[in-house]
């Protein structure tokens, strides 16, 4: 049996020319296996080094993230990572840029096999008619649709996601948010998605991990999303919680606003 995703004590000192820099401290939660959970906080409050930890991209300098009581410190094919970016190979076309990750996580599989695979986490992307274009003939939402698709051929326990909608335009990001849903609802993978927008995050998780301002940001508040699933974009703003929930945050994100952040705000 799954055990849940355990982050205690977790703290991030970079070494920097002007001293050290504490970039997490003392960060401490824990994650149920199958939800879906968002980290919302001010830039510079250390949720995108959370998640990097949690990837095991970077190395924590106290405390650790653990899967099933085992501390983790390095990358593995049991945690699908989407960037802000798409970062995908240029001279690959969208199903050998999924491909290759499948073939990743699955070396015993035969290049049928891999390509199988790759194509249904593209139809499951919403990008089934990109299969064989490269990255330079695809729109920035259609790559990062690949790059969902990438990060699903893993058949990962863990989807992380890192502000992947961040760079696209408002009709596009409402549009992958969907398929991310649709997605999460087929798979029920657990997934930790760090995001700066609050309607994005009320609309997507089950709890939302508010953290307070950086330096040494931490786990500030958190929040039980009550929305029913599937979930619909029109129920979720006509729920009564809607905008209880959202001033909720939006007055903890205040209190912990830097003078600078209040200013540029006003």
């Amino acid at each position: 049996m799954n055990r849940p995703l355990e982050i205690t004590s977790l703290t991030k000192i970079f070494q920097t020319a002007s001293g050290p820099y504490v970039a997490v401290r003392d960060f401490e939660l824990k994650v149920e296996p199958g939800e879906f959970v968002c980290l919302l906080g001010h830039s510079g409050c250390g949720k995108s080094t959370v998640l990097a930890m949690i990837a095991g991209l970077q190395r924590a300098t106290f405390g650790g993230v653990c899967i099933d009581g085992k501390e983790i410190d390095e990358p593995g094919t049991d945690r699908g990572v989407v960037f802000q970016a798409p970062c995908l190979l240029p001279w690959l076309s969208a199903v050998d840029n999924v491909a290759l990750a499948t073939g990743q996580a699955f070396p015993e599989y035969t290049r049928q096999e891999r390509q199988k695979q790759a194509r249904k986490c593209l139809e499951l992307a919403g990008v089934g008619e990109a299969f064989d274009q490269h990255p330079a003939e695809l729109s920035i939402g259609t790559q990062q649709r690949v790059s969902l698709a990438r990060a699903l051929a893993l058949d990962p326990r863990f989807l992380l996601l890192d502000e992947p909608f961040s760079m696209l335009d408002s009709f596009t990001r409402f549009d992958l948010q969907d398929t991310l849903l649709e997605a999460w609802e087929q798979s029920r993978k657990t997934v930790v998605m760090v995001t700066h927008d609050i309607d994005e995050a009320l609309y997507l998780a089950d709890r939302l991990v508010l953290m307070t301002d950086g330096p040494g940001g931490r786990v500030g508040d958190i929040i039980d999303v009550p929305f029913r699933r599937p979930r619909q974009r029109a129920e979720v703003l006509e729920h009564p919680a809607y905008y209880t929930l959202r001033a909720r945050i939006i007055r903890f994100l205040e209190e912990h606003a830097t003078p600078q952040e209040v200013r540029l705000a006003s």
